[in-house]
């Protein structure tokens, strides 16, 4: 059975996308992350939590801040990177449920009362955001760089609060001269997918 999505979406998406290390000076503009925000916004999550945040690093100052908490390897592609974005979990997302969750307002004390409970759920879901936002920037024409290789506590006190955790710093732009590695090796489908 073949899929119902165009190859050259397939390929746009998937097959053809990689990690971008390096990207043009072309810039990324607030109406481009708006219309991803506004395609990927879709993408679900359980009770409707959306606790992703996006903290989008656009000023010198700012990117001087960041880049002091990442990693050697990571510090020249996110100096250069037009545009760099923060991709964090709220912890409280629970207190949106009763307006996001009409279905079940009472979720959010029935569920989400205590915060081990939300912070399992607040990354786990935010991470399946963070994907959604990843494939929303390739849909856009652009190219991702998703790191994790940085001092998060850092990162935390300096953009965040305590209810807001980093999970990844991610570049966005046009690819680059040289933007990407060879493509690393797959699992075979038989290797990941058991049937019982």
């Amino acid at each position: 059975m073949s899929l119902v999505l165009d190859p050259a979406a397939q390929d746009l998406l998937f097959r053809e996308a990689r990690t971008a290390n390096t990207f043009t000076d072309e810039p990324v503009t607030e109406e481009q992350i708006q219309a991803i925000y506004d395609l990927v916004k879709f993408g679900p999550t359980a009770f409707n939590q959306t606790p992703l945040r996006v903290v989008l690093v656009r000023s010198p100052e700012a990117r001087g801040r960041l880049v002091q908490h990442m990693s050697d390897g990571n510090k020249p592609k996110t100096s250069t990177a037009p545009l760099v974005a923060i991709f964090a979990a709220d912890n409280e997302f629970h207190e949106e449920l009763p307006e996001l969750f009409p279905a079940f307002p009472a979720a959010k004390d029935a569920f989400f009362s205590e915060r081990p409970v939300r912070e399992q759920n607040a990354g786990m879901n935010a991470a399946l955001q963070a994907a959604y936002f990843i494939v929303g920037i390739r849909a856009a024409g652009l190219a991702a760089g998703p790191m994790t290789g940085f001092d998060h506590a850092g990162v935390q006190k300096e953009f965040l609060d305590g209810d807001h955790v980093p999970l990844m710093v991610v570049n966005i732009g046009k690819p680059g001269n040289n933007a990407w590695h060879a493509r690393s090796p797959r699992r075979s489908y038989d290797e990941v997918v058991t049937t019982v």
